[in-house]
This record gives C-alpha cells, sequence and structure tokens, in this order.
C-alpha cells in the first residue's frame, strides 16, 4: 500500500476510503497487478526450455483472479471437481488441469475424467480402481517423498506419517498396477508442504521424482509442488527464489542431457501469487479497556479470516485510519461468539471507534477458508487492476443464508 494525500491507497488514486465508502466493511481487496508481478518473479527465476506455473487455486478461487492468472499463462492445479468446473468456467482448457484429490472416491474421479482434464492419483487403491475402469488412460502419479517440511505441521504434506501421495518406497506396487493396466504414466508429483525457505528442500524432492522418472519411459512432466514462503512481516523473511530457481534449473538441465529429452517442469504457486496482494479491511466497533487489555472489536472475526485461530499464522495489522498517530499496544479481536484473536499486544497508531484497519496477506486462504459460523454474512471481495476497482463478488445478504434451506411439514 501507499500514502496519497495523507490517505493510504491500494493503488494510486485508489484510496482505501474511497474502496470503504463504495463497498462498505469488511471487504477483500486485491490488486491485480501485484499478484501479475508476483507470477513474472516467479517465471523469471528459472531458466528452463519448458516451464509451466500451474496456480493452486484452493489459495482463491475467484473466476476473475483465474481469469487474470490463465491471461498470464498459467495453468491450473484443481484438487476438486468443484475447482475443475471453476476453473473451465474461467476459460481454462480441460488439458491446462491437473486434478489432485485427496481421499475422494471413483466418482468424483470419473467426473473429472469426463471433463477431459489431466488425473493425479495419490493412492494405491485408487490407483488399482482408476486402471481397471480406465485402462491405457494417461496419469500423473503423486509421490509421497518422505521428506518433512513446511511452516507448520497442518501445512507439511510430505512426511512419512503425510495421508498425501504414494510412497516412494511403493513404487515397484505402482509399476505392478501399470503393468497390468496398461495405464500410461506421463506424469510425476510431489507437495512436500508450505513455508518452504531452503532450496535444498526442492533439490531433495527433485533427485527422488528424477530417479522415479527413469522408472517410466513414457514421462513428459515432473511436477514439484510449491510452497514458497512469503514474508508476512515488515523485512520477514521468503523463499530466495532467484537462488532457487538457478540451483533447480541447472539440476534440471543436467538431468535433461543424462537422459537425452527435455520434460516439462511444473510449480504450483498459490499463497506465492496472491497472499501479498489481498488486503482485508475491517471497521473498529469498540475498543474495550479492561484490568487486564486494550481489546480492539471488530465487524469481523474467525468466520472471515480463521488463519491466525487455526495456524497461529500471523498477519500485520495496520490502522489506515490514523497513519500518523502515536502508537499504542492492543490486542484485536473479533465479533464472533468464541475467542477469535486476531493479534496479542500489537502496536498500532492509536485507534478509535469506527477506524478502519487493514490486515495485510489476506489474499490466500482467507475468504477460501470463510464461513458463515454465527449466521454471519461473507464479505464483498474486490479487484483493484490498473487503478481502477471493480466488484467481483457481492456481499451476502440473509437470502444468501438461507438459500437451500428446505422446510418439512413436521411443525
Amino acid at each position: 500500500m501507499l500514502i496519497e494525500n495523507g490517505q493510504v491507497s491500494i493503488q494510486p488514486n485508489v484510496s482505501v476510503n474511497d474502496l470503504v465508502e463504495k463497498y462498505d466493511c469488511p471487504l477483500y481487496v486485491y490488486d491485480g497487478n501485484q499478484i501479475e508481478a508476483q507470477y513474472d518473479k516467479l517465471v523469471s527465476a528459472f531458466d528452463l526450455p519448458k516451464l509451466k506455473l500451474n496456480y493452486a487455486c484452493k489459495a482463491l478461487t475467484n473466476l476473475s483472479i483465474l481469469k487474470l492468472l490463465k491471461n498470464k499463462g498459467a495453468n491450473l492445479d484443481a484438487v476438486s471437481f468443484q475447482e475443475v468446473r471453476l476453473g473451465l468456467m474461467a476459460g481454462f482448457k480441460p488439458e491446462q488441469i491437473l486434478y489432485t484429490p485427496n481421499c475422494v472416491g471413483l466418482s468424483e474421479i470419473r467426473q473429472s475424467v469426463n471433463a477431459g482434464v489431466k488425473i493425479n492419483i495419490d493412492n494405491l487403491s485408487i490407483l488399482e480402481q482408476f486402471g481397471v475402469a480406465f485402462p491405457n488412460k494417461e496419469i500423473c502419479i503423486r509421490i509421497n517423498p518422505h521428506i518433512l517440511a513446511g511452516g507448520n505441521h497442518k501445512i507439511s504434506t510430505g512426511h512419512i506419517d503425510s495421508k498425501f501421495g504414494i510412497s516412494v518406497h511403493q513404487v515397484p506396487h505402482i509399476k505392478r498396477i501399470i503393468e497390468n493396466t496398461g495405464l500410461k504414466v506421463k506424469g510425476i508429483h510431489m507437495h512436500t508442504g508450505s513455508d518452504i525457505l531452503d532450496a535444498e528442500v526442492f533439490l531433495q524432492g527433485a533427485e527422488i521424482l528424477l530417479s522415479i522418472c527413469k522408472e517410466f519411459s513414457e514421462v513428459e512432466y515432473i511436477d514439484l509442488g510449491s510452497g514458497f514462503k512469503v514474508s508476512y512481516k515488515k523485512d520477514g523473511i521468503e523463499t530466495d527464489i532467484e537462488d532457487l530457481g538457478d540451483q533447480i534449473s541447472k539440476r534440471m538441465k543436467k538431468f535433461f542431457s543424462e537422459i537425452g529429452r527435455e520434460l516439462t517442469v511444473i510449480f504450483e504457486p498459490g499463497k506465492f501469487l496472491v497472499s501479498q496482494a489481498g488486503k482485508f479491511l475491517v471497521r473498529v466497533n469498540v475498543v474495550k479497556q479492561t484490568t487486564a487489555n486494550v481489546f480492539i472489536g471488530v465487524d469481523s472475526g474467525l468466520n472471515h479470516l480463521i488463519r491466525p485461530m487455526l495456524y497461529d499464522a500471523y498477519h500485520k495489522i495496520e490502522n489506515v485510519s490514523n497513519i500518523e498517530g502515536r502508537e499504542r499496544i492492543y490486542s484485536i479481536v473479533g465479533y464472533i461468539c468464541e475467542t477469535d484473536t486476531f493479534g496479542v499486544n500489537r502496536r498500532l497508531k492509536e485507534v478509535h471507534e469506527g477506524d478502519i484497519l487493514a490486515f495485510h496477506n489476506a489474499g490466500a486462504y482467507c475468504y477460501q477458508m470463510s464461513s458463515n459460523y454465527n449466521s454471519r454474512y461473507r464479505p464483498a471481495e474486490v479487484l483493484v487492476y490498473n487503478g481502477k476497482d471493480y466488484l467481483i463478488r457481492e456481499r451476502e445478504n440473509f437470502e444468501d443464508l438461507i438459500k437451500g434451506l428446505v422446510h418439512p411439514e413436521i411443525f
């Protein structure tokens, strides 16, 4: 965000105050140009003959965001058939979508097969069922490399106790099923977790996948997942994308030289692309002094931004209504009938009732994990792009809340 004429703006001539006056609070706001800049930063970090970014849309599936990234050249990583349908609605071609479910039944996978998208299978049972139902079909295999990585145990997906992927030690079982069903392994995939800092984790995983590639002669692409860490604080740590790109590019080129052909290398960024582009704007309902604390109660809660309560995630909070005031220490809490604390002992410019607070890094897993808990409505979403603001999702109302309810004649 930037300061213009004493006001905080998302982009030049698009102030937070104007957005709140136009769309009210609470409000999710996304900077489309920043999303594009993150995409370009990631692409430019690699020197590979065939590089593809599959946007992990579970981070944020708004159709306008999907269309923006499609126009940049991204493909799509989908983890449910509903995300597949959203991707198709946004204009992605079926072959541009890789469907990577977990613990779903064959019936959902069948729907995705019928939609024509690429299928990524992560367990032996479904692989065998799939091979019987769709012999000779092209597939991707998700491998569990048994690498412990990620910033939180709840978002670490590649370790030995994880539910994700087929164990690297079960490759002989994979080969047995492939040989008996005629399935064609076109891709080898892994995803070890989120908030990964060290390029060595990706290199370690890459070595495992490269060795497996040699077991399947028809492999065309290798998918290293994602999990790049973005900064949540001023001068915070983040993945060194340039170093990662340099090391991965060198190793992949060496491997291509060894096997005599080039494979497509895929990454699946989600948070990296959209997290920092998002701001969540709330209004202060009450400043409450207790015997031990000063609480700021806002017009939102864990129903709109659950990450601090679910993952102990940190989101920078800024008082955009008072950028020149003195600092005071507050705990920021929500209006849900449950302990929904966004931040404890935070230094903010002095806060008054009616002020607007901005939560940073609200582009990934914020609206996407929102709910109607306490029968509250979900907020609107706004995209700011090339100096203009666009409403990309309307604020819910009571009709939305009761839509789909059935009233049986039993009372």
